[in-house]
């Protein structure tokens, strides 16, 4: 019997996604800036940070459109523009190279000649190389004119002191359980969405997404089931194991199983084991079968 395969889900990208779901009082505190712009000017860098997929971008956008509208400029800086050297778009990138950056800067200053306002979008500054950031500084040290910086940031300590000092930072709250459940409703109809699939993702729909897409949730719950089972033995271990190991996406629910079993004693060793079980282990499934047989050791 051919295994089966991870339900098609379509996401909008943030781009696209006119569904915000929390965040209103950050998405109010800057509509009223605006609002008053003329009679307070405006702070011109604002970084929106928190946990990945609570819907940071996705109200980066709709500040965004909001500020531009249909005459102004808008300029994003992500991976997927990311550029290298020859200005040939870098597809298989992890992080947003200097002349991206550099690239964009030429750009905006060709534009906004009738004086309408600008948006420089980064989604993430997490993803910057470091001269990218320094770049990036530059251009925050004396910001344009009419100019509106809004900073995706995933985690505060990866981003440059000097670059977080030069803007309003407003931390996003991960999702509550009944907003998740109204994200789902929307984007995952008919979809059977566990109330332990909703703590499992600590806020963040973006997790909830990936974990439909590659069918991680069922695994989980498989993980959870054979942990739990007394008779489970090294083969059953190996069988999910072997689920779990292919996809890097999924190693997260690992942790996610240790915290479940409340095994704090055991977070710093399997986060490492994660991180280098590409150089470590060359076949991951062997990584994946150690930490899981840790454990289950420990219950």
């Amino acid at each position: 019997m051919a295994p089966k395969k991870a339900p098609v889900f379509n996401f909008p990208s943030p781009m696209d996604n006119d569904c915000l779901v929390g965040h209103a009082d950050t998405l109010r505190t800057f509509m009223d800036a605006w609002a008053a712009r003329d009679a307070h000017s405006i702070h011109p860098v604002w970084m929106l940070s928190g946990p990945r997929g609570i819907g940071k971008s996705t109200l980066a956008y709709k500040i965004a459109k909001m500020v531009y509208g249909n005459v102004g400029d808008f300029f994003i800086i992500d991976l997927a523009r990311n550029i290298d050297k020859d200005g040939k778009v870098k597809s298989d990138g992890k992080v947003i190279s200097v002349f991206t950056v550099r690239a964009m800067i030429e750009k905006m200053q060709m534009s906004s000649m009738s004086g309408d306002w600008r948006v420089i979008l980064i989604d993430s500054v997490d993803e910057l190389n470091t001269a990218a950031s320094n770049a990036i500084l530059k251009l925050l040290e004396e910001p344009p004119a009419k100019t509106l910086f809004l900073l995706v940031v995933h985690q505060l300590a990866n981003v440059l002191p000097t670059v977080r000092s030069r803007a309003r930072v407003e931390k996003l709250h991960p999702l509550t359980v009944s907003q998740l459940r109204e994200l789902c409703n929307k984007f995952l109809p008919g979809e059977d969405i566990s109330t332990a699939t909703l703590k499992l993702a600590n806020g963040s729909f973006g997790k909830i997404a990936n974990l439909k897409k590659s069918g991680g949730d069922a695994i989980y719950a498989e993980l959870i089931e054979t942990l739990e089972n007394p008779r489970c033995n090294s083969a059953d271990i190996m069988a999910i194991a072997k689920k779990i190991a292919p996809d890097a996406a999924l190693h997260g629910i690992l942790l996610d199983a240790i915290a479940y079993f409340g095994l704090a004693d055991l977070y710093p060793t399997a986060t490492h084991a994660i991180a280098d079980m590409n150089k470590i282990y060359l076949e991951p499934e062997i990584g994946v079968f150690k930490i899981i047989t840790e454990i289950k050791k420990c219950l």
